[in-house]
């Protein structure tokens, strides 16, 4: 009996650690996947992040690039084999980041709810996964089959589509073509409308004299749609008075059928790239903690203070001992504090300085950019103004002050630098 109960104590042993095994090897996977994910899907958030996306949206480029210079048959001949080489390559990675893209589908936020098998599936019929299948899947067929090559082509320029998912301007930009569509589509319904009304006219007034040309509505079309969109070929072009007059009042209104999608195009464009930015920064600041607990006017009024700054790598922005007059707010890049015992770098949504916005002392580290940084500066006079316009905000800020100001951590030869590296990480995006 006790040797069966030493059995079955030791096999139920032996199921609990292959149990933790597997636990902790489904751990490691999901950490695994979620710093993936990070990666591919959060461009920006770190440096392997951002050389990840940049390789790839340059091996995107490098292949369209060498598609069209492929067509030249001198170029074909001399370097078909590096255009190979090039292709070859790009569809290896492109089918690895596939890959790892659906297997990180599960991370997306909208889809987290969902069963796994799911959230792939929804990847996969997505524009984005149709984008990428078709950017390996016919290539690896034309390597087992005799595939047209002209057929190739069209699928290669589609990668250029792949961009969409690390150039954020494109993201932006499709983004804004979808929230404005139903305009969009409204000034198409007015194009459609004045290149008929137009080329009836044309029709009515040229047909009998130009019946090549103008003899029927749908010939017409074609000059009334080449003169709205202010191209005129000069292929068709009217010869009596009327037929001018016509085409005079055409061109006029060619040129609000030209500047009336490109201003709703551009206007929501700048508002998308202000509203993201405006998150941002908000984001930022309310982060801080010498903000923490203000509301949403005080920061608006904060935001309307900052002013940005752009310095290139390698520049000092901060000296030790220099006069410490504002505070500095990570947009992009990365920094580097160097204080006297150690090197500490921050990136995105850090800040540093802030003790500096209060009260003008001397740096106590030097903070150099280890790339080229995009800053958003709060100079101290415009705080101190802010300050005396917002009582409740003195108030507040002040109470901040006494609190910090007891504290070991801020000696008096230098501003908040040590207490900002301890906790860097409570204030990332």
């Amino acid at each position: 009996m006790a040797r069966r109960g030493g059995a079955s104590h030791g096999a139920a042993g032996a199921h609990g650690h292959r149990r933790e095994a597997i636990g902790s090897l489904a751990d490691s996977s999901r950490r695994l996947r979620k710093r993936v994910f990070n990666v591919l899907e959060r461009a920006g958030s770190d440096r392997l992040s951002r050389i990840v996306n940049h390789g790839i949206a340059a091996l995107i480029i490098v292949n369209l690039v060498a598609m069209t210079l492929e067509s030249e048959p001198a170029l074909h001949a001399r370097y078909g084999p590096l255009f190979w080489v090039i292709e070859l390559i790009s569809l290896v990675l492109f089918t690895i980041e596939y890959f790892a893209v659906l297997w990180i589908a599960v991370e997306q936020p909208l889809l987290r709810h969902m069963a796994p098998w799911r959230a792939r599936m929804r990847y996969v019929m997505s524009a984005s996964g149709i984008v990428d299948l078709v950017a390996v899947l016919p290539f690896w067929i034309g390597f087992f089959t005799h595939l047209d090559l002209r057929v190739l082509l069209l699928f290669r320029i589609l990668r250029f589509l792949k961009l969409t998912r690390y150039s954020v301007a494109l993201r932006s930009l499709l983004d804004t073509l979808h929230a404005e569509r139903r305009a969009l589509f409204g000034c198409l319904v007015i194009l459609m409308g004045a290149t008929l009304f137009a080329a009836t006219l044309m029709h009515v007034a040229e047909g009998d004299v130009q019946p090549d040309k103008f003899g029927t509505i749908p010939n017409a079309m074609w000059w009334a749609i080449v003169t709205l969109g202010t191209i005129g070929y000069g292929d068709a072009v009217p010869v009596t008075t009327l037929g001018k007059v016509i085409a005079a009042f055409t061109i006029i209104g060619g040129l609000v059928m030209v500047a009336l999608p490109v201003g709703i195009i551009a206007t929501a464009f700048a508002e998308h790239v202000h509203r993201r930015d405006f998150v941002i920064t908000w984001g930022m600041i309310a982060r801080v903690p010498l903000f923490a607990g203000f509301d949403a006017t005080h920061i608006a009024d904060i935001m309307q203070l900052l002013r940005a700054q752009s310095v290139e790598a390698g520049s000092v922005i901060a000296r030790r001992g220099d006069e410490a007059h504002s505070m500095y707010f990570i947009a992009s890049g990365e920094v580097e504090i160097e204080l006297p015992d150690k090197q500490v770098r921050l990136g995105v949504g850090h800040f540093f300085g802030e003790i500096a916005v209060l009260r003008r002392s001397r740096r106590s580290a030097t903070v150099t950019a280890v790339s080229r940084c995009d800053l958003l500066v709060l100079e101290a006079r415009d705080l101190h103004a802010l300050m005396e316009r917002e009582p409740e905000l003195a108030a507040r800020v002040n109470e901040v002050m006494k609190t910090r100001l007891g504290t070991e951590i801020v000696g008096k030869a230098g501003d908040l630098i040590t207490e900002e590296v301890e906790s860097r990480d409570d204030v990332a995006l």
